[in-house]
This record gives structure tokens, sequence and C-alpha cells, in this order.
């Protein structure tokens, strides 16, 4: 599994017109933007898919000028909340209990950190990402899991044990501060 490549990277790529890196921003990005427009807004169908196209297209449109490219994220979170609102006030069919911006902030930080976790997962071997994937994600038990993948229940608990160790690793080496703080015991 080979380790994504920051950001400022990534939009110096697609400023010069690597299709791939492209590609790559919108996977990366794809499934954040329709959090917020789902999770966050609680956009659904058609307003959650045009919601998405919109932000992409502003994102292609405008990519040059982001002035920190280092921002990406935060540059493609906040296009999401306008085009969510935009989307929902032109629907003029739906009386507004609450002004569109009230999205809790709780809601967003959920989100972005859901989006870390997803990062630091994507630089674990693929053996840890799939064990915490399959116990954390897909909620699956040791016995499943170790049936899965041919190995005895007590060895997945003390895989999961190691690759939290190494997921916990990887939060502390991206932050200066320490801000990020795994702290998942396995039973």
């Amino acid at each position: 599994m080979s380790i994504p490549a920051p950001d400022a990277q990534l939009v110096a790529r697609c400023r010069a017109g690597d299709e791939n890196a492209w590609h790559e921003l919108v996977d990366r990005y794809g499934r954040y933007v329709h959090a917020i427009a789902t999770r966050g807004y609680g956009l659904r169908g058609g307003d959650a898919e045009d919601v998405f196209q919109e932000v992409f297209a502003r994102i292609y449109e405008r990519l040059a000028t982001l002035r920190k490219p280092d921002a990406l994220r935060a540059w493609i979170g906040q296009t999401t909340r306008r085009c969510c609102i935009d989307r929902i006030r032109a629907r003029s069919d739906e009386v507004l209990l609450a002004e569109p911006d009230d999205v809790p902030v709780e809601t967003l930080g959920r989100l972005d950190d859901a989006l870390d976790v997803r990062d630091a997962l994507a630089r674990l071997s693929p053996e840890c990402a799939e064990i915490l994937d399959r116990f954390f994600c897909r909620d699956e038990s040791y016995r499943a899991i170790g049936d899965r993948l041919g190995l005895p229940a007590g060895t997945i608990a003390s895989r999961i044990s190691r690759c939290l160790g190494k997921l916990r690793e990887l939060f502390a080496d991206e932050s200066p501060e320490g801000k990020k703080q795994v702290t998942t015991t396995v039973s």
C-alpha cells in the first residue's frame, strides 16, 4: 500500500495538468464531500449527488486560486458547506426549520477526524489496515476475522492491539503536539 502524497504535492500535480492527480484528489476527498452533504446537511439522493458534482466542478475550475495548497481539505470542506447551503436554499418547495449553516461544528469535526483515520489506515501495512477495518468498521468478531484470515482468535486480538499501536504512532508523528490520540481499547 503506497503512502498518499501530501495535499500540497497533489495540488501541484493537478495544477500541472496531471490527470491521475485529479482522480487521486477526487478519490481522496469524495467520501468527505459526500459525508458533509449527507451527514452534516441531511441531503439525500439527487441533492447529494448534485452537491458532489458542483463541489468538484468548482474545485477543478478554481484550484489555481488556492493560496495555501496544504489547506486543501479545509478549502474543500468550506466549498462543500457553501454548495450544501446553496442547494438547500434553492429548494423553494421546502420550509427551513433552521438556517442551514447551523450544522453542529462537532459533526464536521467528526468527519475531519474520520478522514484523518482513513488517511492513517492507508499508511499502515495492508494486513494491519484489513484487520482494523474488519474489526472497527465492519464490526466483525475476532472469530470471524480469524476464520477469514486463517488465524486463531487470540492472534487476531494481539494483532489488533499491535496495529492500533502503529496507528497511534502515525498520529503522534503527524502532530508536533500530539493533538490526535487514538485511545481505543481492545477487549
